[in-house]
């Protein structure tokens, strides 16, 4: 069976272990950072690195435009989520049914491979973009985002494109995500004499039910791409045995931020639903730590060069060149922080994403390379 050279790359490229060493089974991206870097060296282009972690580092590649003062990127992360529980040998590459398969073919090698093509296919011609054209290969996405933060280390550029599943639609908008801990304090006891105590649970249930409550709210607000914010209490832990009065619970909870929201403005809110069940309930006594994860939502305008560009490509390609939302985070909306108005397209689903049998549809991965080939030749 003939392959094209984009997808034998991304064959390659899961070949390659990079789940990040924050999860079970996290190595690093290094034999990513390699491999991409060889990539390009080997076909004539400018490459540089920057170490976020000892052994971890970004890997950019460069192709001069005819505007060196005007920089677009094409960016995606190099690292993955942990193999654990998958159902197909993460490493392995397998190709059936117009799918390749493998632990990051969708989220997001698929995208890495079309857009590395991309520009060395342009150098290949001897085309010299409008701009400076940047590759980006990050690490870290997949945890705490320190990759991109350090791109954004003095950057300046005009357009970014982001590589994620999106099934080959323009994406302007996504939420943003804020994740913190809610402490209850009880007061110990034996559990013969439980009215000695103050029981954490007991009041942590009532905190649980008022957050719920609170969260039907959110359902009246909607974002007209995103829809509305949402909120996900995805953690209890609490007591110690069982004929102890528990005197601590927590929570972990995810709340979804829709563009506009404050950080500030929506911790606010939280802390003044724990002082009214303090009012209300004896012995209610809860703490919240500073957030664990902050991220900004995107919320790229749909007038902006950068989407009109996009979409207009994109409808060249037959393909929808309407821009959309998604509820999940991604690198841009740290590039649109930084200035850098950001947009999110990329083969596969992101329901393939994590998954257990992850895979990326092939002819998607290969409309992708089309497009961000055409992005890099005509955006100016």
């Amino acid at each position: 069976m003939v392959v094209s050279p984009v997808i034998q790359t991304l064959a390659d490229l899961v070949r390659i272990n990079s789940v990040n060493p924050a999860y079970e089974g996290g190595v690093s991206e290094a034999g990513m950072a390699d491999y991409i870097r060889t990539f390009f060296q080997s076909r004539g282009l400018e490459t540089f690195e920057q170490e976020v972690f000892p052994g971890r580092r970004n890997v950019i590649a460069r192709l001069p435009g005819r505007d060196p003062a005007r920089r677009v990127i094409l960016e995606a992360h190099t690292d993955t989520v942990s193999v654990a529980g998958m159902r197909i040998p993460p490493f392995e590459p397998s190709i059936s049914d117009g799918r390749l398969h493998g632990r990051g073919a969708c989220d997001t090698k698929g995208g890495l491979a079309g857009m590395m093509h991309a520009l060395a296919s342009l150098k290949a011609e001897g085309f010299v973009p409008p701009c400076e054209a940047w590759l980006a290969a990050v690490v870290d996405e997949e945890h705490s985002y320190r990759g991109v933060v350090k791109l954004c280390d003095g950057l300046t550029a005009h357009a970014a494109i982001v590589a994620e599943p999106t099934e080959l639609r323009l994406v302007a908008a996504s939420k943003g995500v804020l994740r913190w801990r809610i402490h209850v304090h009880g007061r110990a006891a034996h559990s013969s004499k439980p009215q000695l105590g103050v029981n954490a649970i007991a009041h942590m249930a009532r905190l649980v039910l008022a957050l719920e409550d609170n969260h039907q709210q959110l359902a009246t607000r909607p974002h007209p791409l995103l829809g509305p914010a949402t909120c996900n209490v995805g953690v209890i832990r609490g007591g110690v045995q069982v004929n102890f009065v528990p005197d601590s619970c927590h929570i972990e909870i995810d709340r979804r931020l829709l563009p506009g929201e404050k950080v500030g403005d929506t911790l606010a809110g939280y802390q003044r639903l724990i002082h009214e069940l303090a009012v209300r309930h004896v012995g209610f006594a809860a703490t919240m730590e500073s957030p664990m994860l902050v991220d900004e939502a995107l919320d790229t305008p749909m007038d902006a060069p950068l989407v009109k560009a996009a979409g207009e490509i994109l409808r060249d390609l037959g393909l929808d060149g309407t821009p959309r939302g998604v509820p999940f985070g991604s690198d841009a909306s740290k590039l649109s922080r930084q200035g850098v108005p950001s947009l999110i397209f990329g083969p596969g689903s992101i329901d393939r994403a994590h998954a257990a049998e992850e895979f990326v549809e092939i002819d998607q991965v290969l409309r992708a390379f089309e497009f961000y080939r055409a992005f890099l030749r005509r955006f100016e």
